[in-house]
């Protein structure tokens, strides 16, 4: 068993076979839908990978949240689920983006989300009811439900009981759905048919469980390789490796000025430095004895 991703419902479309025959088709997308941790036996008690989805703001994100995609050193995600495995084969490295050649062209899928959502319904739409007849004594109450309990023998309303109520927004599979075309460079899954759920809204793709897993599927998944946007290694011009050089050169040749300027400052500092105490000239008696000699003279 492998593990499933987190896809972005884009819309409805249709795909042209070779043939000349044109498919209903829905466009799923795949935003950064990364690993982002395991779940083992040992320490969980069962085998399953979570992966995340979508950016989210960091404003929207809970500081325990925050810290837990730091430690998988992935961005924020917007949706998080749970996948689970047989065994700790099928495990994906944490970090690691799946692609959509996760799955093949012709492979079943079973697609998980929420259906959309229809606010408060009545009897006949929600349900499908009859409702009453539109003569014979029935006035105002056409589409209502009818009765809903019995005598006073229980007393009461059954638990899940068919009624007027909120309608739609439900957690639904659709299962055994073809994959017609898959497209690794822009993230998209084109899937036969409609999908449960409105645009924009978050769907779990798996494996179909009731058929067997296709021969060529990638196991234990396709991983996305980012391809880094620096450019190779090219040899710089030769103009270039030469204004380089001079620039070097002239940078030395400045640092040694530098040091000859400053061994010039100390040894003038050394010339003009105070005499000690004792050696200072006295002009009273060292300058005595010459102009005696000059009399002399």
């Amino acid at each position: 068993m492998r593990t499933g991703v987190i896809a972005k419902k884009v819309g409805m479309t249709r795909l042209f076979q070779d043939d000349g025959r044109h498919v209903p088709v829905t466009v799923l997308a795949l935003e950064d839908c990364q690993v982002v941790s395991h779940r083992t036996a040992d320490r969980d008690g069962y085998v399953a990978v979570q992966v995340g989805a979508g950016e989210a703001k960091q404003k929207n994100v809970a500081k325990p949240q925050r810290e837990h995609f730091a430690k998988a050193q992935v961005p924020l995600k917007k949706k998080v689920a749970e996948f689970r495995l047989d065994s700790e084969e099928g495990l994906l490295p944490v970090g690691a983006t799946i692609s959509a050649e996760h799955f093949i062209a012709g492979q079943m899928v079973d697609v998980s989300g929420h259906t959309q959502g229809k606010g408060f319904a009545g009897a006949m739409k929600r349900w499908g009811f009859g409702g009453l007849r539109a003569t014979h004594g029935v006035s105002v109450s056409h589409r209502s439900h009818g009765s809903t309990g019995q005598r006073q023998d229980p007393g009461k309303v059954f638990k899940n009981k068919k009624m007027a109520g909120h309608m739609g927004d439900r957690q639904r599979t659709q299962q055994n759905l073809e994959v017609v075309r898959t497209d690794a460079a822009r993230g998209l899954i084109f899937v036969k048919g409609s999908v449960p759920g409105a645009k924009n809204g978050w769907l779990l793709v798996r494996d179909a469980v009731k058929l067997p897993m296709p021969e060529g599927a990638p196991f234990p998944g396709a991983i996305l390789e980012r391809k880094s946007t620096a450019p190779e290694h090219q040899e710089a011009p030769a103009g270039m490796v030469e204004a380089a050089a001079e620039h070097e050169d002239s940078t030395q040749l400045t640092a040694e000025q530098e040091a000859r300027l400053l061994e010039e400052q100390q040894a003038g500092a050394g010339d003009e430095t105070t005499p000690a105490v004792g050696e200072e000239n006295n002009p009273a008696e060292g300058n005595a004895p010459e102009a005696d000699a000059g009399k002399e003279g």
